[in-house]
């Protein structure tokens, strides 16, 4: 479970951007994170993956609170916790099936290892029959699933997604949530930051609506809330 206990973080320059969050996001769920430019959505993603710290409050993943973690442990829970962003962050000289295999290739996974962790993270995101190619012959779609491939090939139980359709038409979206579903489906935990509201309101898993730096919805099975009015 990961869950955020009171949690207030306010930056050098004076913006306060989360306070008082309290929130528990049990293993397996999906959740997404919804609300207007400056809600504090992508601050929560940071303080998880502990990029920042918080000012107060505790935050804890399975248990253990990260917000005590000494800086030579916080690698270490980057590898429970894989993240994609809006941009894809591919390297261009590599092929599909070695970007994905790159991370692993580093910690010293056999190769057998690595070819049994690449081919299920490519199937999960439906790009098996893509490992030869370079993202230069991928569309933008196709190469946001190899990022989150990347981020999954490690196998870790946490997924969170800053924007990940950010830059995508809503055919293209749909394919990346396509892959999301699937990874939901195989145990992960997935958290995403969207302003989608599309893809937020057809979809209909748990939203967590955020509104100056305060959790003001939290619905099961919701849409995406602006200003406490559904978009429909």
């Amino acid at each position: 479970m990961i869950k955020f206990e009171n949690v207030f973080k306010k930056y050098d320059n004076g913006v306060i951007a989360l306070s008082n969050v309290n929130i528990e996001i049990p293993r397996g769920d999906f959740v997404f994170l919804v609300g207007p430019s400056g809600a504090g959505k992508s601050t929560m993603i940071k303080l998880l993956i502990r990029e920042e710290k918080v000012s107060g409050g505790k935050i804890y993943i399975a248990e253990n609170e990260i917000t005590k973690l000494s800086k030579y442990m916080i690698p270490k829970l980057r590898r429970n916790i894989s993240v994609v962003f809006q941009d894809y962050r591919l390297l261009e000289k590599k092929t599909v099936y070695e970007n994905v295999a790159f991370a692993l290739e580093i910690l010293g996974e056999s190769k057998r290892k690595i070819n049994e962790k690449v081919d299920y993270a490519l199937d999960l995101v439906n790009l098996g029959d893509r490992k030869k190619d370079y993202p230069s012959e991928l569309s933008g779609g196709e190469s946001q699933r190899v990022s989150i491939a990347r981020a999954i090939v490690n196998k870790a139980p946490y997924l969170v997604c800053d924007e990940p359709t950010g830059n995508l038409d809503e055919s293209t979206a749909w394919d990346i949530m396509q892959a999301l579903k699937n990874i939901n489906d195989d145990g992960k935990t997935v958290i995403m930051a969207t302003h989608a509201v599309n893809i937020v309101n057809k979809f209909n898993k748990r939203v967590v609506t955020l509104d100056n730096g305060e959790i003001v919805s939290d619905v099961k099975e919701g849409g995406y809330y602006e200003n406490n009015t559904t978009v429909l």
